[in-house]
């Protein structure tokens, strides 16, 4: 057997390895022995985003945990950063999201935050995949009043919507705002909503009708376009569209255009910095950013820290060396002064308080960085495959990045979560790095095609 966890957590095709109930209760197990190391009664949240499979999953990660002495409590459908709220103010030893994020819905997944919060780091992840296959826990299973317990926490919906509510100045409303806000058929549909609309915005909401199948589908962060003209359609002062799990972002100005994660993060560094509020003047992001926010940094006082790609990584190197703010170009914007991890409803409320701040549209706000042309393309694969398994690649990589020089960069990875291979090519040219993309691309393509 491969691997069981990835760049973020468990995911694949539910019912399929690794995503099976099997599997799944035997997850559970393990995560209940991991946190069975104290005194008192331990208790489990478990959340999950609004995929069909989510029934079939949540049911067996709960009985495997209950298997094991150890309670859950049950939110029902919940953003990813609203479940690892619940963990921590709730006390509870760990918190399991059943999410496949931005993945279309025929795919779920299992990711797990510990007691504070944050993600269960490389090392614990790899502890309960030991224990899935082991046979450890057999003679561990407690039998008669020492078997777990589930109860609902009925109001879970509510006291995250309170806590996002608490992340926007008091003396600050949403009146004059006009937003419109795609939730992606996701998890943020019955939270998000209610934020704006309660801090005084006008709110158009799109794909808030949930049905099981329709999570991601041609709406959210992954279609922004549809956000966007709507923003145009209703002139509209800002469009917000989440991804499935509720954890990140894509926004459009005023004018429909869309803003991507880095440079709504130039926007978020570039009021921290002045009002000195970002810790050791740093941002930290990953290798797949837009060079344009390195030299917007620079420009600001600033610096940019890189980590691998994964918002477990840019949190892992925040939290080591004492850093507030970072984020994705994808969308994540983690603020470690408000959350432990990314949250695409926060991120929209620090936002908008720049905007009132500053009393600007967003269009002025985001004219200040710049960014290098960069192009990223998937190919997808028939299997997962490593890049460097793909013969010839790593000569024409070579090959390019001799002709970028300095001024470009190259990128190609295999992703943590899908049968893709993802390509980047950055520089200041961009018809080159669209041709090197696409020769690239084709090469990958021509190696990897089944005879």
């Amino acid at each position: 057997m491969g691997r069981l966890f990835g760049t973020d957590g468990v995911r694949g095709v539910a019912n399929l390895y690794p995503m099976t109930t099997e599997i799944a209760m035997q997850i559970g197990r393990g995560i209940a022995h991991l946190v069975r190391h104290k005194s008192h009664r331990h208790r489990i949240v478990i959340g999950k985003d609004t995929r069909l499979s989510g029934y079939m999953i949540e049911n067996a990660l709960a009985a495997g945990i209950c298997s094991m002495g150890v309670d859950i409590l049950l939110v029902g459908p919940l953003p990813t950063p609203g479940i690892a709220f619940i963990t921590t103010s709730m006390r509870a030893d760990a918190g399991v999201v059943i999410s496949a994020s931005h993945n279309p819905f025929a795919d779920n997944g299992i990711k797990i935050f510990a007691a504070d919060g944050y993600k269960l780091p490389d090392a614990e992840e790899l502890t309960i995949e030991n224990l899935v296959f082991s046979q450890k826990m057999a003679s561990l299973r407690p039998t008669a009043e020492e078997v777990g317990r589930a109860s609902r926490i009925e109001d879970a919906r509510g006291r995250y919507i309170v806590f996002l509510k608490n992340a926007f100045p008091i003396d600050y409303s949403l009146d004059d705002f006009h937003i419109v806000l795609d939730c992606a058929h996701g998890a943020g549909y019955g939270v998000a909503p209610h934020v704006f609309t309660e801090l005084g915005a006008k709110v158009t909401a799109i794909g808030v009708a949930p049905d099981g199948t329709n999570i991601n589908l041609n709406c959210g962060a992954l279609c922004p376009e549809v956000m966007a003209a709507k923003v145009r359609e209703l002139g509209a002062d800002l469009g917000i569209a989440l991804d499935g799990d509720g954890d990140r972002l894509i926004v459009a100005d005023e004018r429909g255009e869309i803003l991507d994660g880095d440079q709504v993060m130039a926007i978020c560094a570039a009021d921290l910095l002045a009002r000195n509020k970002l810790r050791k003047k740093t941002l930290v992001s990953t290798v797949m950013s837009n060079l344009g926010l390195d030299h917007f940094m620079q420009a600001h006082g600033g610096k940019l820290e890189r980590t691998q790609v994964g918002d477990r990584y840019v949190v892992e190197r925040m939290r080591i060396k004492g850093y507030n703010f970072g984020g994705e170009q994808s969308g994540h914007l983690i603020f470690l002064d408000h959350n432990t991890t990314g949250d695409g409803t926060l991120a929209a409320l620090r936002l908008l308080t720049i905007m009132i701040r500053q009393n600007k549209r967003l269009s002025e706000l985001a004219d200040k960085m710049t960014s290098v042309p960069q192009v990223l393309r998937d190919v997808s694969l028939s299997r997962k495959m490593p890049v460097a398994d793909i013969y010839g690649l790593k000569s024409l990589v070579r090959t390019f990045e001799g002709d970028l020089g300095k001024k470009g960069r190259i990128l190609i990875r295999a992703s943590g979560t899908e049968p893709l291979i993802r390509v980047m090519v950055e520089g200041p040219d961009a018809k080159l790095v669209s041709a090197m993309a696409a020769e690239l691309c084709d090469h990958i393509r021509r190696q990897t095609a089944t005879p």
